[in-house]
């Protein structure tokens, strides 16, 4: 598979990672853990060398992914994450100093190895300077425990607080067809600094496939049902996207899926899409995207016919939404 290194840092990983919580977490029924497993190992024979987890997804996760690749682990990047009291998002923000190493040896255990490629602050803690955070790192850095800084749904001022601290490899944040924000003002950041980007949720959560429409009946534990953007009546709302996108894939020979993923990895050189996935024909489905080739005309095609639509519902419940403005 294609290589790409995320912005200046030199950190070279596959153009297309695989995101993990869904195999334990947040969409349904954990997968049994051989066949999480299994998915994993099946990313890595298809030339995936960028795995993402983190404490907030459950021990399992962490524990999953590092049995998973410990047969190859000096061939691939980890990429986990701290930032939650006791690793419950729920229970909010907590990224003080001792809370950071305290998840670093735990994941570090967990994931079976003895550094951490990349480690990301979950979200940023407004109780916790982020100089005070960027400079943990620091030390974890040089006492070899960490390779690399990252950072998730941070907004501008905090990135340039923290990368001038510590230099910050990767911004993990939302970003899709159907989620722009992060070109307003954290792309061009991000190329400023020489930062690379991970975009999360990079398939709308499974919408953008076109396999999910108003009638899909989720899990009870699936925590879409909770997002405003999945109620049933916004997702007929939102259902002339999917049209538009299928006619495109049907155009280019191609998936909703793989259309998707190709308009982001069209974007920037030093954007990694992280989808995840339960299922092998999935995982190979994405991975084909890699081979998609779109022109800068198929981009404002795209572009132009996204713009025209009206996507309905917030991302998160109320709740939960968090700013990435600062």
């Amino acid at each position: 598979m294609e290589k790409r290194i995320l912005g200046s840092s030199g950190l070279e990983v596959s153009a297309l990672g695989l995101g993990c919580m869904g195999l334990s977490f947040a969409y349904g029924p954990a997968m049994e853990k051989q066949q999480g497993i299994k998915i994993i190992r099946e990313a890595y024979e298809q030339g995936v060398t960028f795995f993402d987890t983190a404490e907030a997804y459950g021990i399992a996760n962490e524990e999953l992914v590092g049995e998973a690749l410990a047969p190859f682990r000096k061939e691939v990047v980890i990429a986990t994450k701290f930032g939650f009291k006791n690793g419950e998002a729920a229970q909010g923000q907590d990224s003080r100093p001792e809370r950071i190493r305290a998840v670093a040896e735990e994941s570090l255990r967990r994931l079976k190895t003895d550094v951490i490629d990349l480690f990301y602050q979950h979200r940023v803690d407004a109780n916790v300077p982020i100089e005070d955070v960027a400079g943990t790192i620091k030390d974890l850095i040089q006492e070899g425990k960490i390779k690399h800084f990252g950072m998730s749904e941070a907004g501008v001022e905090s990135i340039r607080r923290a990368h001038a601290i510590q230099p910050v490899t990767a911004l993990q944040s939302e970003y899709s067809i159907w989620w722009r924000e992060p070109e307003n003002e954290i792309l061009p950041t991000l190329e400023e600094l020489g930062i690379g980007f991970v975009p999360f949720s990079p398939l709308g959560r499974g919408f953008l496939t076109g396999k999910i429409n108003a009638e899909t009946k989720f899990d009870s534990s699936d925590f879409r049902n909770t997002l405003p953007r999945f109620n049933e009546e916004n997702r007929k709302n939102n259902q002339t996207l999917i049209d538009l996108l299928s006619a495109i894939a049907k155009e280019k020979g191609a998936t909703n899926a793989q259309i998707a993923l190709g308009w982001l990895l069209a974007q920037k050189p030093w954007i990694v899409p992280i989808p995840g996935t339960t299922k092998s024909h999935r995982l190979t489905e994405n991975i084909g995207s890699v081979a998609i080739d779109l022109t800068a005309a198929d981009i404002k095609v795209i572009d132009d016919a996204f713009a025209k639509t009206e996507i309905k519902g917030d991302r998160y419940p109320k709740h939960l939404m968090t700013s990435v403005g600062k």
